[in-house]
């Protein structure tokens, strides 16, 4: 895989989607796949009726890699290919669990920071809003390098479902 094919794949978004129309029926489709996974080395996967879920090797796997899972919905031209690139689910759920976490927190000291102040009592709680807030994008960037570690195994992920279709996917 060459690093020139790779520059028409912009993965600039946490969670990058696909979209794709194909003329593979829904079964077909998922016959190709598990044919091209049986003559990968570096990916796997699971193929379900109308559920792809594919994944770098566990021996290349580490914290940050990706997953690609893939919806397929027969269309009287074929199938609709929808794709979503993430982490691991137990990865994302850590980080909704932090974010719902240091949102809730949030709340509850602007409200208790508020009510001490409008009872003109000691405030300085509030002092904490712009610290939580700096968590909730430090989080935010956490993820985003993530992301960045394990760009190169999406991009990856990306060529073996090209391969697959047969077509260049744009990721949205």
């Amino acid at each position: 895989m060459s690093e020139k094919h790779l520059d028409h794949i912009e993965f600039h978004r946490i969670r990058p989607r696909i979209r794709v129309q194909s003329e593979l029926s829904p079964a077909l489709l998922a016959e190709k796949v598990k044919n091209n996974l049986r003559d990968q080395q570096k990916i796997e996967g699971k193929v379900l009726p109308n559920f792809i879920t594919v994944y770098p090797v566990k021996e290349d796997q580490h914290y940050w890699s990706p997953q690609l899972t893939l919806t397929i919905e027969e269309t009287e031209a074929g199938s609709l290919i929808r794709g979503l690139y993430g982490p691991q689910p137990s990865v994302w759920t850590m980080f909704i669990f932090f974010y719902s976490f240091i949102g809730f927190a949030t709340m509850i000291v602007a409200l208790t920071g508020l009510s001490f102040w409008s009872l003109d009592k000691d405030a300085s709680i509030l002092w904490w809003v712009p610290v939580l807030i700096l968590l909730f994008f430090s989080l935010y960037l956490a993820a985003y390098l993530g992301q960045k570690f394990g760009q190169k195994q999406m991009i990856y992920l990306h060529h073996f479902m090209e391969e697959c279709l047969g077509e260049r996917i744009e990721a949205i």
